[in-house]
């Protein structure tokens, strides 16, 4: 039996909606084509004799749920159930990129960055494609591109380094682009950062800088970003799951000296890597000890790769999911 439904949140083709109980699945045509629904309560119409139903589920804190069965699924047609003619568990190959931040702010983090990197490596399938790509002052660069090939890729973690700028929305819609040429793979991004973008905040001082001492805390909206959102509209786009892994430096709780100005900096810094996570089906991890990775990075690889195929055969299909 699964968890009940108020405490159980389904993905399909990597795109995670809360708190609803009756969901659309992506349909795949017999001819390859997707139609993927936007919101819970849009109906998905076509004349084809054969659907193929792509699902991924999770619990509440995000972990996948790989144990069901055709009897945990309902398909319906306009409210009247329908037969799951065939179901099965599947372990879908990925495309991930791993965007490491080499900028400034982190040289004390630095080995602390590529041990976390080296370690996602182990929970990789042989067919799991990865790329890795850097951000400093200087730039974004891309270390390796796509590849099944662990030794280049952890040679290409390794080299990593810089100093100068956090370029952090650069390097995020460099790997959305670059994600762009991977087909209908599943893709993701998990992004090792402390968030202080710095285009970004010059934004947030000139919102601080208009704001009245007794409105600092509250001056930035962190939402408003344009950078976030230009990301968040790329990521919902092609389907791409972010999981940004928070970095002790951009702390707002581990400043050392308790300024308002800084401290909503700091805060609206964290507060967009929970918005990726939140928007993109991800999920915001803070990363204090190398320890933590090791239970991580296998949840993360889960939920990217575990799906459930369910065919149904029907015309004129008005399809909900229900578990």
């Amino acid at each position: 039996m699964i968890p009940s439904l108020d405490t159980t949140r389904l993905r399909f083709d990597r795109m995670r909606l809360c708190g609803t109980i009756f969901f659309l699945a992506t349909i795949v045509f017999a001819a390859g084509s997707i139609i993927q629904a936007q919101q819970p309560d849009e109906v998905i119409r076509t004349d084809t004799a054969l659907v193929q139903l792509n699902v991924g589920v999770v619990d509440k804190q995000g972990h996948a749920i790989t144990t069901l069965s055709p009897n945990d699924f309902k398909v319906y047609e306009d409210g009247v159930p329908r037969p799951i003619l065939h179901f099965e568990p599947t372990d879908t190959p990925f495309s991930l990129v791993l965007l490491l931040d080499m900028s400034g702010s982190t040289v004390n983090f630095r080995q602390q960055i590529q041990q976390s990197a080296l370690r996602f490596l182990d929970a990789l399938g042989p067919d799991d494609r990865v790329a890795v790509v850097s951000f400093n002052g200087k730039g974004v660069h891309s270390l390796v591109s796509f590849s099944t090939d662990r030794k280049r890729i952890a040679y290409a973690i390794t080299i990593a380094g810089g100093s100068g700028d956090t370029l952090l929305y650069d390097g995020l819609k460099y790997s959305l682009k670059e994600l762009g040429h991977e087909g209908k793979r599943r893709k993701a991004i998990v992004v090792l950062t402390d968030g202080l973008d710095t285009e970004v905040r010059k934004g947030d001082r000139a919102a601080i800088s208009k704001a009245a001492d007794s409105e600092i805390s509250t001056a930035i909206r962190p939402e408003t970003s344009s950078q976030l959102n230009s990301v968040l509209s790329d990521a919902d786009r092609q389907g791409v799951t972010i999981f940004p892994l928070a970095l002790p430096s951009g702390d707002p709780r581990r400043l050392p000296l308790p300024d308002p100005s800084i401290t909503a900096m700091y805060t609206a810094a964290r507060t967009r890597l929970q918005l990726l996570a939140d928007r993109t089906g991800g999920q915001l991890n803070e990363v204090h000890r190398l320890d933590q990775l090791a239970k991580l990075y296998p949840q993360i690889a889960a939920e990217l790769r575990t799906l459930y195929r369910a065919q149904v055969s029907e015309t004129h299909l008005n399809l909900k999911l229900e578990t």
